[in-house]
């Protein structure tokens, strides 16, 4: 393959089979091989492509948004690429690493240090992204937590591979943060192959799905905001995991030599914690074809999940040992009341 920009290239077609790692029947989907370093790459290029077609972009736009960290990088990529200028609003949680990433493509980095007493972070960063949006029209807000391009690209790029991959596929885990990768997912299977049975994974102290705010150490996943495009008919379950079992699951996975981000830890806890629950299911006929989205790898995690001294800071020593299938404790199988599959 040749290329001739970062964007032209991802390679999304790599899956994990964690038995062998973790003894349950899981395949982790790989979304972290491009130059991006993440899924938000899709979202980001999308939004981009769309703001460009409808003549939003110009030569002397300021691209502005809201991010925890990677679909900042994906923005300062494409931004760098293109030749436009980017300011990338975010806050303390977000890695240093990926601050760096940012600054170093040329993005300009602005950090929250207090949250919103009611909507925590993210409404105080939105609320930032908002008046620099007033005051200068030059300013261009893409908006992931409204965009249609950011389910869209999911619905396009992300679903339906996996779903050519995976014929007999039974489960799909998600993280939700934005939501965009979880509802571009859950409508195309809607819509496609509406017996595949779609499932949440949230963070604990994440308001998403109407549970009580709490604080967040690990960005990615969860929001102190709802998102505006969760519509939560197409969710079969939600999980919540804590930021505890996410830290222990990254760690197991890295001592197999898988070094994934936070995002994932979480997401292959929670499928985990869900799978065991459903062990014995008469749903299924034997195992369940099982697949979760892993959206990052973990080199920007260096200096918090996989650092010694910040794990046990915030949660003391959680880091080692098994607890639960998978070395789960504590996580939440919750989720609305649907009808089980016939079997």
């Amino acid at each position: 393959m040749i290329i001739s920009a970062p964007h032209q290239f991802n390679e999304d077609d790599l899956y994990v089979n964690l038995r062998s790692v973790l003894g349950i029947p899981l395949y982790l989907k790989c979304e972290g091989f491009n130059f991006a370093g993440s899924i938000k790459h899709k979202a980001a290029l999308a939004m981009v492509e769309a703001a460009e077609r409808n003549g939003v972009l110009s030569a002397g736009s300021v691209l502005v948004e809201s991010s925890s960290g990677n679909l900042g990088v994906a923005l300062s990529m494409i931004a760098a690429s293109k030749g436009y200028r980017f300011v990338c609003v975010t806050d303390s949680r977000c890695n240093l690493g990926a601050r760096r990433l940012m600054e170093a493509l040329g993005a300009s980095v602005h950090t929250i240090t207090e949250p919103d007493p009611e909507e925590g972070f993210l409404g105080a960063r939105l609320d930032h992204v908002r008046r620099l949006c007033a005051g200068d029209p030059r300013y261009v807000w893409l908006n992931q937590y409204t965009s249609p391009d950011n389910w869209g690209a999911h619905y396009r790029l992300t679903a339906p591979p996996l779903a050519g991959s995976f014929p007999g596929l039974d489960v799909l885990f998600v993280g939700a943060g934005t939501t965009g990768t979880l509802m571009g997912c859950a409508r195309w299977f809607r819509e496609h192959r509406p017996e595949v049975r779609i499932v949440a994974i949230d963070s604990v102290g994440s308001v998403t799905f109407g549970g009580p705010p709490r604080s967040r150490s690990i960005p990615g996943l969860g929001a102190g905001v709802r998102p505006p495009m969760l519509d939560e008919s197409y969710i079969d379950d939600v999980v919540m995991v804590p930021e505890s079992d996410t830290v222990r699951m990254c760690h197991r996975l890295a001592a197999r030599g898988f070094l994934f981000g936070g995002s994932t830890g979480t997401v292959v806890a929670g499928a985990a914690s869900w799978l065991e629950a459903h062990r014995t299911h008469r749903t299924y006929r034997g195992e369940p074809t099982a697949v979760t989205i892993s959206p990052d790898l973990g080199e920007r995690y260096l200096d918090t999940v996989y650092q010694t001294n910040w794990v046990q800071g915030i949660y003391g020593d959680t880091a080692g040992g098994d607890a639960g299938p998978g070395g789960v404790a504590g996580t939440a199988v919750t989720g609305p009341a649907v009808p089980e599959p016939a079997a």
